[in-house]
């Protein structure tokens, strides 16, 4: 047994859907699409149109103006969750001790809006031209180290970065520090801002995204046997992590407990997952064995869910291994039909929704699921929301290299 138990007392979402979990929670039950034509440059050239943009998101109003300008948009959108996540968890940073406080932040990409215009300068302007600032905006681990300034977090501090996977991956090694008595306090989760021209070529050159211009807000259809690839989208989910004894100490609110993290590769291919879903098996047996819980146990899996043919089919099929006959009596839902695919948030995102489905017992829809697909024939709580007892989730999340991670969580007793 672990000899310290993690428990999450503050959630924080920034998606296309909007800023702010309330906001973010009360769409996701109407099944209302964020997805949208993109409108943050021209994509008229590209084969995917669409995209998640977070457009009510003004970083001034968490950040200090003058920081705002050398911080690519994933830090902000990162400083800013962890805002509202510390806010919600009724912390006051200034009665913690600094050591005790760690942040972990993963993200897929990293500052590639900077990037971009960084390399469009040195090719138009030359080298000299190039911002002091170029490199500390877009490497990944960026986001942790200005929550870190921002909020006097002294603790252990880095990105994970794991594709897809890297957000989860975040909250699953705040985990870890809990258990391993290296901090009190883990400010964790993931961001991304990656609607941008070259991200979006390279995606569109894969043939990963949806094509499907003319009707954006039915794009992201996971599961439903007329999906043609996923969307692109941004944004940022953190939750805090408290050891249990801590949080009961200062009379915090609790949302669950954060039971088990599994990790796994694939082993298989760069982007494809391994047909066979070997690996997505073992993520999920590892939470489970980890949580030390039973398969009986989970009430609701919040999937990968891309929307892509290759990775619902998978996804389902190592869902069935896992949980074999009772996988067809479980809720499965992808919260990326709704908000498209956030890359490195992804993970984070998804897990802060699946704590709400513990807090409200309700579990939000899979929209556009019109067309069952023999190969997806599962129960993923198609287009409407449903009131259930959630007492105990499983988060999956699976990235591009093979990464694969999924959290488990339970409310809290």
């Amino acid at each position: 047994m672990p000899s310290k138990r993690a428990v999450i007392t503050g959630l924080s979402l920034l998606t296309p859907l909007g800023v702010g979990v309330d906001k973010n929670w009360r769409r996701l039950l109407k099944g209302e699409s964020g997805i949208s034509q993109i409108t943050f440059f021209d994509a008229s050239a590209f084969s995917s149109q669409i995209g998640g943009e977070v457009r009510d998101f003004n970083p001034e109003e968490y950040i200090d103006k003058r920081e705002v300008r050398r911080m690519d948009r994933f830090a902000q959108f990162s400083v800013a969750a962890a805002k509202m996540a510390l806010a919600d968890a009724g912390l006051e940073m200034e009665r913690l001790k600094p050591e005790e406080v760690a942040v972990i932040m993963g993200s897929g990409i990293g500052g590639i809006a900077t990037w971009e215009e960084q390399h469009r300068i040195f090719l138009e302007k030359g080298p000299n031209r190039v911002s002091p600032f170029f490199i500390p905006m877009l490497i990944s681990d960026m986001a942790a180290a200005h929550i870190a300034i921002a909020f006097k977090a002294m603790g252990a501090n880095y990105a994970t970065v794991s594709a897809c996977a890297s957000g989860a991956n975040a909250i699953g090694e705040a985990l870890r520090l809990i258990r391993e008595e290296r901090a009190k306090v883990v400010i964790a989760g993931g961001s991304e801002a990656c609607v941008t021209p070259l991200a979006l070529a390279g995606f569109c050159s894969m043939r990963a995204l949806s094509t499907r211009n003319d009707e954006p807000e039915k794009a992201s259809r996971p599961f439903d046997a007329k999906r043609d690839g996923f969307v692109l989208s941004e944004g940022a989910g953190v939750v805090i992590v408290e050891e249990m004894e801590f949080a009961k100490k200062r009379g915090a609110r609790i949302y669950a407990e954060l039971l088990g993290y599994g990790l796994s590769c694939d082993a298989y291919h760069i982007t494809a997952p391994e047909p066979n879903g070997k690996g997505a098996v073992l993520s999920m047996e590892f939470a489970l064995k980890d949580a030390g819980i039973s398969k009986e146990d989970v009430d609701y899996i919040n999937a990968h869910g891309t929307s892509t043919q290759l990775n619902d089919a998978t996804e389902t099929l190592a869902i069935k291994k896992v949980f074999g006959q009772r996988a067809y009596e479980i809720p499965i839902s992808s919260t990326k039909s709704m908000i498209g695919h956030l890359l490195g948030a992804a993970g984070a995102v998804e897990f802060v929704v699946s704590l709400l489905s513990i807090r409200d017992n309700i579990i939000h829809p899979t929209i556009n699921y019109e067309y069952p697909d023999p190969d997806c024939d599962l129960d993923y709580v198609p287009n409407k929301a449903r009131e259930t007892k959630v007492d105990v989730i499983m988060s999956n999340s699976f990235g591009f290299g093979g990464h694969n991670v999924t959290l488990v969580a339970k409310r809290f007793e």
